[in-house]
């Protein structure tokens, strides 16, 4: 993997519902659990790493705590042995660093997080030279604009996955709305009707941006995306899966790119069924009382009876491997 990012584990202490929370993370990591579970607390860890974020200690302090609020972080090859220990103050400060102490700049241009808004997929965008897909979607048409001018190929093969996701729409068309701005529009398989972005159902603008985030051409090399079936019909959620494993296995969809580490969250039963073959990429999220934990599905000795005549979204959405809402 050269010298690619590759995060091997993140210790929590105190922060927020992570009092005491050891996160491993493979290649491609799936977090299922309940709200207030700590998945969106990995998300804001990450971006503050990569010093996109900007935390106040007094907001993310577990409640009831007095003892100090750290997060560890194990580095994989080729920065085995490195290890981070930080404290929120702003962003994240490094209190002691052990390995190469470049390594804090290099993560902080090649992390990214992303929460994709569908208002701001549909903005559109001044262009500026090097533009990138921001983490809630901003500058999307600017990119795939890029994208038609620099890989016309790979464009291409997106314009195809779009018609595909999408059977109502035949290809991605640009427009200039303002001087210097640029917008896109889908048009219509039957009668190439151009549709302005603005006027794109929340679903379709979605998919449009998870696609786009796939079929970049020099993706970061960390990559964490909030709930990214958030808003898009069941029958779309396997074309989801394999989007970000385009992105985590290159090589299995004829891409000859170095592999991006993928975490995503999920509440959606219907998601984690598509990882049933898959279970060592799954990490369990349980909330007890004031208190979260993750555990990595593979821990349950019992994980094959379970799964022999069942559904794995069914099994987890019943209670049996934890990660739901408590009952009162």
């Amino acid at each position: 993997m050269g010298d690619r990012l590759l995060i091997r584990r993140i210790e929590f202490q105190n922060i927020k519902a992570l009092r005491h929370a050891s996160l491993t993370l493979g290649q491609f990591t799936l977090l299922v659990g309940p709200n207030g579970s700590g998945k969106t607390t990995v998300l804001q860890a990450l971006e503050a790493i990569a010093a996109r974020r900007e935390l106040d200690p007094r907001h993310i302090s577990s409640a009831g705590s007095s003892g100090d609020s750290t997060v560890t972080v194990d580095w994989g090859p080729p920065y085995e042995g490195s290890r981070w220990e930080l404290a929120p103050h702003q962003s994240f400060r490094v209190l002691k660093q052990v390995g190469d102490a470049s390594l804090l700049d290099i993560a902080r241009t090649r992390i990214r997080v992303f929460s994709l808004d569908p208002q701001c997929l549909a903005v559109p965008v001044t262009m500026q030279p090097h533009i990138e897909l921001q983490g809630n979607g901003l500058f999307l048409a600017g990119v795939m604009e890029c994208l038609r001018d620099e890989d016309r190929e790979r464009f291409d093969a997106l314009n195809a996955e779009v018609a595909r996701w999408l059977p109502e729409f035949d290809r991605i068309v640009f427009t200039t709305p303002a001087a210097g701005q640029k917008a896109f529009l889908l048009r219509t398989r039957d009668g190439h009707h151009p549709v302005p972005a603005s006027e794109l159902s929340q679903g379709t603008l979605l998919a449009i941006g998870m696609l786009t985030l796939a079929y970049l051409r020099d993706p970061p090399e960390l990559v964490a995306i909030e709930e990214p079936d958030r808003g898009l019909h069941p029958r779309l959620l396997r074309d989801v899966r394999d989007a970000m494993y385009r992105l985590a296995y290159p090589r299995d969809h004829g891409e000859s790119r170095e592999p991006v580490q993928v975490i995503a969250t999920t509440h959606s039963p219907f998601m984690l069924d598509l990882y049933k073959d898959h279970p060592e990429e799954i990490v369990i999220a349980e909330k007890r009382g004031l208190e979260a934990t993750f555990e990595p599905l593979t821990n349950r000795k019992d994980l094959k009876d379970l799964l022999e005549d069942a559904h794995l979204g069914e099994v987890w959405y019943s209670g049996i491997l934890g990660g739901v809402p408590a009952q009162p």
